[in-house]
């Protein structure tokens, strides 16, 4: 009932700057409000994990190798997630997955959770 899509993967340097962004849409009428929106990644071999989360009453959370580096914020009026990553590593290089947690529909009772197809990154020169 939540569709995710993500925007913003590609091929960058060492220390350079990538801005990935993440609309959720739904064919169920609108989307009332999204309680948390989040990145996850996936290297390979490797499981997925919480890169940084936006949940509207914590507020931000990042996982320590990315502190400093990553930036997460949202635009609620587009049920929108962005993240700027700076000073980009090799290490950073994954399959980057944004996720919804608590959605809720003008048109279904509930709420609601969606994964995006993910998007790859890979920093290397």
């Amino acid at each position: 009932q939540v569709q995710l899509v993500e925007s913003g993967g590609g091929l960058v340097q060492p220390g350079g700057s990538l801005r990935l962004s993440c609309a959720a849409s739904t064919t169920f009428g609108s989307i009332v409000s999204i309680n948390a929106m989040g990145w996850y990644r996936q290297a390979p071999g490797n499981q997925r994990e919480l890169v940084a989360s936006s949940t509207s009453d914590i507020g931000e959370n990042y996982a320590d190798s990315v502190k400093g580096r990553f930036t997460i914020s949202r635009d609620n009026a587009k049920n929108t997630v962005y993240l700027q990553r700076n000073s980009l590593k090799p290490e950073d290089t994954a399959v980057y997955y944004c996720r919804a947690d608590g959605v809720r529909l003008e048109t279904r009772p509930g709420w609601f959770a969606s994964w995006g197809q993910g998007t790859q990154v890979t920093v290397s020169s």
